[in-house]
């Protein structure tokens, strides 16, 4: 399996002089493509009926659900990035820690995968998975990731959706209770002027 792993990774991997233009294409993919897991929450969030919000705060659990499990996988089993071991080109600097799975690539599907469990969210779910694909090959492009660390960021995604879909009953009201309670006191004042929902 690891054979394979090195020969799609060499398939995908910049050459020794890459097209600049295409680095900073795939560098921004790998680096920014992460900053619309935020903007999506807090959007949904801010311009969201109480249904929505819910959803929004199930979906940041799993996300945060799925890059505790990552996490957890990279303790248990410390699997070296390509430089690590000498293997194609690094274009982009990163630690030497645990390559399997790609933490961006599991937050990202992470959020996109509970969004497509609900039908109000579906399309953006739709949107941030898709997206998910260049963010992938970027990372792998730039030297930072195997293809077989996006295909274990999409398992454990599916399953941290899965079991925050599952399991919503027990955490999303009372985390809807103390967020809303934070909401109102931060943004008061655009409440009070009908500028944004209470």
């Amino acid at each position: 399996m690891q054979e394979l792993n090195e020969a799609l990774f060499l398939l995908i991997n910049a050459s020794e002089n890459p097209n600049a233009f295409l680095v900073a294409i795939a560098t921004f993919l790998a680096q920014n493509l992460i900053w619309l897991v935020p903007i999506a929450l807090f959007s949904g969030w801010m311009l969201g009926s109480e249904k929505t919000r819910k959803l929004m705060l199930e979906a940041t659990a799993s996300g945060l659900a799925g890059l505790l499990i990552a996490q957890a996988i990279g303790l248990l089993w410390n699997h070296p990035r390509p430089f690590a071991i000498g293997l194609g080109h690094q274009l982009i600097p990163h630690a030497a820690d645990s390559s399997f799975p790609s933490d961006h690539l599991t937050l990202l599907w992470g959020v996109a995968f509970s969004f497509l469990m609900h039908q109000r969210p579906r399309f953006a779910g739709a949107v941030l998975a898709m997206l998910g694909l260049p963010m992938a090959w970027a990372r792998i492009y730039l030297g930072v990731h195997f293809p077989l660390d996006m295909v274990g960021a999409a398992l454990v995604a599916g399953l941290s959706a899965y079991l925050c879909f599952r399991e919503e009953k027990w955490f999303v009201e009372p985390l809807f209770l103390y967020a809303s309670a934070a909401h109102r006191i931060l943004f008061a004042p655009f409440i009070r002027r009908g500028w944004l929902r209470g």
